[in-house]
């Protein structure tokens, strides 16, 4: 049975999400949230992030964004009129919210994706054939694959308004040199995600973890501050949209064992050691 206090810690972040979703056009702030459920804005900020996954400010703009969808899309709304009915000042803050949790621009996402151009190609790497595509914001998906046909299937389930042209360009090519040249300066490829606010915290905290280091699912719900949501952690690590970029191989069990790869065991175990002995090679 939940004990006293983490029943009322569920009750209170309950009667927070209720909140939210009820009066997210005012879009209320940290404070006055806290206010409604009579904590202090920072512990309400700690304890919402431990029980929920992620932070009020994110729930807010994931809850916000959900609706402008529906308008845009169920009800063929003006970006002007979603933007104001979804509580914002204007349709400038609509577009930043959208580019950063869908990965797209209101108008993108209201014509279906139908605006998105997306470049692909296929090339050799250490640990078999890739295949890597990119728009003009950066590259959206990267993976491991046995059948090129079935690879463009997949990404096109990701993308599937979205026009398609098979060919290499400079993002691209920028990302397969991870494999040769200087994986120091993975911070200068641009990634163009797609997910909830929830992966992208999770993916970008995979992002910081060195080449030749590893770490664990428990360590990265820790430093996303959700320290018991190491199996959505997990969920989220296994949804990762771009191999290798996006460094999921590096994130085992706490027990030391390696633990599953979207694209096998074999080829994480590979990867691992791969990068353990350029790390340690002498210069």
């Amino acid at each position: 049975m939940m004990e006293t206090q983490d029943k009322i810690n569920f009750d209170r972040i309950a009667e927070a999400i209720d909140y939210i979703q009820k009066h997210f056009k005012s879009q209320p702030n940290l404070d006055v949230i806290a206010e409604k459920v009579h904590l202090s804005p920072f512990h309400f900020q700690r304890l919402f992030t431990e029980w929920a996954g992620t932070s009020p400010k994110k729930f807010l703009q994931y809850t916000s964004i959900e609706y402008a969808k529906k308008l845009l899309k169920d009800e063929q709304a003006s970006l002007f009129e979603t933007a104001l009915e979804t509580g914002f000042s204007g349709p400038s803050r609509l577009h930043d919210l959208f580019i950063s949790i869908e990965g797209m621009t209101p108008a993108e996402y209201k014509n279906g994706g139908k605006e998105l151009r997306i470049n692909y190609s296929y090339a050799e790497s250490p640990f078999g054939d890739v295949i890597t595509a990119s728009s003009l914001k950066g590259i959206c998906y990267m993976a491991f694959i046995n059948d090129e046909a079935a690879a463009f299937e997949e990404l096109q389930k990701r993308f599937p308004n979205a026009s398609y042209q098979k060919m290499s360009d400079e993002m691209q090519r920028n990302a397969m040199a991870i494999f040769t040249h200087d994986w120091t300066k993975l911070d200068q490829i641009k990634l163009h995600l797609k997910g909830t606010a929830f992966q992208l915290k999770v993916w970008e905290s995979l992002l910081k973890i060195p080449m030749g280091k590893l770490d664990t699912y428990g360590s990265i719900a820790r430093q996303i501050e959700s320290p018991n949501a190491s199996r959505a952690v997990g969920t989220a690590i296994g949804d990762n949209p771009v191999a290798f970029l996006i460094p999921c191989h590096r994130v085992i069990q706490s027990s030391g064992t390696i633990g599953g790869y979207m694209w096998g065991s074999a080829r994480k175990r590979a990867m691992i050691g791969w990068e353990a002995a350029r790390v340690n090679a002498p210069v």
